[in-house]
């Protein structure tokens, strides 16, 4: 079972080595440890977006020399491509870029996973292209799981767009999706309320144990958990953050679901 968990956004080396200290026991998985250097598409532009690229890579390199986990970040611009490359094992392309041309085929040239986020707009079936703009440029120009397992090409689902300030996830789009690529589901973002706090999102975390549970049921390769030992004084997500003790219970129920397929 896939699991990536992590911060929202790295506030402070101190922060990320903490948090990562504390998921050690996530190691017996295949763990990536989240966080990002950059939050581009805040609300507001008043909103805490993180260390910078320069910063943030160094810090987790450091996770990475100290803990051994593997490492998943967020890509918003071409340029980004290379360094980041240098430094981490996944490349993830967040949902509001998940049609961007330019920064999947970038993506695409490297040896690296690439994560594409579902975009809150898009429907599932239509994610099989954003897929196949990454496998084209590494040589396939069929979609399906097994060719994106092969060229390292996830999707991971994280709500649609229901109304205003609100997501909703229809599980039919976790078997779509795995149709196209091995797929990842998004338990902490799936109950975010994008701009439902007056020039900030919100969220509902009680409600991600319930939604992880029902993903684990249908049928998913991975999961994805952003996490803090705080999540009321996080600087970004922290309405649907979970706390990491929180985090530490329910994997064993997952891993039990997981079991019933």
């Amino acid at each position: 079972m896939i699991v990536i968990a992590g911060p929202c956004v790295i506030e402070s080396k101190e922060q990320v080595m903490r948090i990562a200290e504390s998921l050690h026991y996530l190691k017996e998985h295949e763990f990536y440890f989240k966080a990002s250097f950059d939050k581009a598409n805040r609300t507001s532009l008043d909103s805490f977006r993180g260390v910078g690229m320069e910063e943030g890579l160094k810090i987790l390199q450091e996770v990475n020399n100290e803990f051994g986990y593997k490492i998943l970040t967020d890509i918003h611009e071409t340029s980004q491509v290379k360094p980041v490359s240098e430094v981490v094992d996944v490349l993830q392309i967040p949902a509001f870029l998940c049609r961007q041309t330019d920064l999947l085929v970038e993506a695409a040239k490297t040896d690296k996973i690439v994560n594409i986020k579902k975009g809150q707009f898009m429907s599932p079936n239509d994610m099989k292209f954003s897929v196949l703009k990454v496998l084209k440029t590494r040589g396939c120009n069929e979609v399906n799981y097994d060719n994106s397992l092969k060229h390292k090409v996830w999707l991971t689902e994280r709500g649609s767009s229901f109304g205003y300030n609100n997501l909703v996830v229809d599980m039919r789009s976790l078997i779509i999706m795995r149709q196209f690529a091995p797929v990842i589901f998004d338990a902490t973002h799936s109950v975010q309320m994008p701009g439902g706090a007056n020039g900030k999102s919100s969220g509902k975390r009680e409600y991600v144990p319930y939604l992880a549970r029902a993903a684990a049921a249908v049928g998913v390769d991975g999961f994805f958990f952003e996490v803090h030992y705080n999540p009321q004084e996080a600087l970004s997500d922290g309405d649907n953050m979970l706390e990491l003790e929180q985090l530490q219970t329910l994997i064993p129920q997952l891993e039990k679901i997981s079991t019933i397929q």
